[in-house]
């Protein structure tokens, strides 16, 4: 068999990697949503955060998303994270790596694994996955979907561990709350001196990220004279509305977001 050339056989075995390339659509609304591998092990054996919220495992989850939004080479309109998850919205003029959706994927799950685990100590991996969507209604929804996900599963785990604190197994906790509606368990927790309107948004709520702008002071170094530029800064809310209210938030930073194309 005939020895090829460097560029032949570069272009022969390139195919392999290609063959399945995607790439995003022009004028599609693109979310990334990342979440950990093995998150439970890690936060209730390894390490033993407190359940069923941590503030420590909150600040990992911040510094994760504002690592993705600041770093990563990728524009993002809006970030929004609770529990062990995290979603970003990319802008639709995004074009870095051809927008093919397998580099989205490696480059966001590769860096907030990175991100995560530099900042515990300790190995620990994201993965991700991108949802296409044609319309900005469907981004609403997409991120109304989160926050109520993070409602339900702040209800439970309060219900959940407040059980478990009392003596109950893992299988009877899980039991006692199979079935039970929302009003339920919020009379479990009343019952036990918790009012979950009471707790802290984010427990409920998750927190959001968004840029804003801002101006800076400064020296003019030509003229000696003062002057004042406009700059931007990842912004964190951690009081965020709920329903429509929510998503007119989550629609004024698409509307900022394409004005300033940024």
């Amino acid at each position: 068999m005939a020895t090829m050339s460097f560029d032949e056989l570069n272009t022969r075995m390139r195919i392999f990697e290609t063959a399945h390339d995607h790439r995003v659509l022009p004028g599609m609304f693109t979310v990334a949503r990342l979440d950990g591998r093995g998150f439970t092990r890690l936060t209730k054996e390894v390490h033993r955060f407190e359940a069923p919220f941590d503030p420590r495992f909150r600040d990992l989850m911040v510094h994760t998303t504002r690592h993705l939004m600041q770093n990563t080479g990728l524009s993002f309109a809006y970030g929004h994270t609770h529990s062990d998850e995290l979603s970003l919205l990319l802008l639709q003029a995004e074009r870095s790596f051809g927008r093919k959706l397998r580099k989205w994927n490696s480059v966001l799950a590769g860096e907030a694994s990175a991100a995560f685990s530099l900042a515990l100590g300790h190995h620990a991996v994201l993965d991700c996955r991108i949802s296409q969507m044609p319309q900005r209604q469907q981004v609403l929804d997409y991120f109304r979907w989160r926050q109520a996900d993070a409602h339900r599963n702040a209800l439970n785990a309060h219900c959940y561990w407040a059980l478990r604190n009392e003596g109950m197994s893992q299988r009877e906790a899980t039991a006692r709350l199979s079935g039970r509606s929302v009003g339920d368990k919020n009379e479990l927790l009343f019952r036990r001196g918790i009012n979950f309107n009471e707790l802290p948004a984010w427990h409920k709520r998750g927190i959001g990220f968004w840029w804003e702008p801002y101006e800076k002071r400064g020296i003019n170094p030509k003229t000696g004279e003062q002057a004042v530029a406009t700059r931007r800064r990842l912004n964190e809310e951690a009081l965020l509305p709920v329903g429509a209210q929510y998503d007119a938030l989550v629609q004024e930073r698409i509307d900022e977001a394409e004005a300033s194309g940024d």
